[in-house]
């Protein structure tokens, strides 16, 4: 079977499905080509080594990388952004009727949800059956996260929306939220397959060591790694941090990363004189597997939204592979994959002292009761969550469409 992948972001941008993802199918014994365009995320700036033309071709362990032109462009600009948007999307549909060739089944990531449309619209024009494969509900997620507001935007970005599903030949999403929310909005339950991410087991498994190291008073170390930013919550882990300080529980609650809210939550740790939290720069992805390794539990927290409750963050899947116990500040599908696996302990997002009594409760705990917590994540991560179980699920998608 050949496969087209279509993607706005490819390695060596820092991508969900990406090379990854091509190899392994490869590896399956498929033929896989990319479509995409020229390395800019996220910086807004092409990378070392590229410059955009109008088509370059590359070869990466014998898979075909078709790259086309686009604005480069990821900073708060909208327009700016609709034009990093708009002009892949024209490329992706031209370069993919010029240059690709017999494909039995075409695979787009979204979002952008522009690169789906141009994907359904090549696929209608080849006569080849497209997969969409949904990380991001638009247009929830554009009017959630402040980047379009204006109600009429968002009612057309909710028709081409619909469009593109009724379009594709199947849509896969990351959770069972994303799968009801679709089928509430018309789209065929038979069309829409639940497939959960996988994380970057090579880059987590064979990590490079990290000069930065987590705390070694003799208190066990919590790590929340990832982005900083608004949503994660860090005045709740914060004001969590301070009842732990005044009931005196050993442990240290480490944030590795940066982000738009990083800042603030230092100043607020400091002006409380916290010794308990520490905050650690963000660190290449080849290395974050050094931190989390040789931290005792992992922290994921999101500030409380509908939106949120149906999606799964992808450290959720980075912390159970690593084998290590979860305290799991999200309500919803993500909560109920630690649940399921006997991974870890669950508390109410946006609220302080269920999330200090979570972390007092684990670190109560005994080592080896800790230590079944962390089998069980890692068990039930290469059962259920895995790259390779993951992509037999996609081919076996494929196959259906084909």
């Amino acid at each position: 079977m050949k496969i087209l992948l279509v993607t706005q972001w490819f390695d060596p941008e820092p991508t969900f499905k990406g090379l990854l993802f091509a190899q392994e199918l490869k590896r399956n014994g498929h033929e896989v080509e990319v479509l995409t365009g020229f390395p800019n995320y996220p910086g807004g700036r092409v990378y070392d080594g590229y410059k955009i033309s109008l088509y370059t071709k590359e070869e990466i362990d014998g898979i075909t990388i078709h790259r086309v032109p686009l604005y480069p462009s990821h900073d708060s600009s909208a327009m700016k952004r609709i034009a990093n948007y708009a002009s892949f999307c024209f490329s992706a549909l031209l370069g993919g009727l010029i240059k690709t060739r017999n494909i039995d089944v075409i695979y787009s990531y979204h979002p952008p949800l522009t690169t789906s449309l141009a994907s359904v619209i090549l696929g209608k024009l080849k006569r080849v059956p497209v997969v969409v494969d949904i990380q991001d509900l638009w247009p929830d997620t554009l009017s959630a996260t402040g980047m379009i507001n204006n109600e009429k935007v968002l009612s057309v970005v909710g028709k081409v929306c619909s469009l593109v599903y009724k379009m594709a030949s199947r849509v896969v999403v990351l959770s069972p939220g994303f799968k009801s929310r679709l089928e509430e909005r018309g789209v065929p339950a038979h069309k829409v397959q639940v497939i959960y991410n996988w994380c970057n087991e090579p880059a987590l498994n064979n990590f490079e060591e990290c000069a930065e190291k987590l705390p070694e008073n003799g208190n066990i170390n919590l790590l929340f790694a990832g982005n900083l930013g608004f949503a994660q919550g860090l005045p709740t882990i914060t004001e969590a941090c301070k009842l732990l300080q005044s009931r005196n529980v050993q442990v240290n609650v480490v944030l590795l990363g940066d982000g738009v809210a990083k800042q603030a939550a230092i100043e607020e740790s400091e002006k409380a004189g916290l010794n308990n939290i520490h905050f650690l720069p963000r660190v290449p992805m080849a290395q974050v597997g050094s931190l989390l390794s040789k931290a005792d539990m992992l922290l994921v927290h999101l500030n409380d939204s509908e939106l949120f409750r149906i999606t799964i963050p992808s450290r959720t899947q980075a912390n159970l592979a690593m084998g290590k116990p979860v305290i799991m500040g999200v309500k919803g599908d993500a909560a109920d994959l630690v649940m399921k696996a006997g991974a870890g302990i669950v508390c109410e997002p946006g609220n302080s002292e269920e999330l200090a009594n979570a972390i007092q409760q684990m670190v109560s705990m005994s080592a080896s009761e800790r230590a079944e917590m962390g089998e069980n994540a890692r068990a039930f991560y290469y059962e259920e969550l895995s790259l390779k179980h993951g992509v037999q699920r996609f081919i076996e998608v494929f196959e259906e469409v084909k």
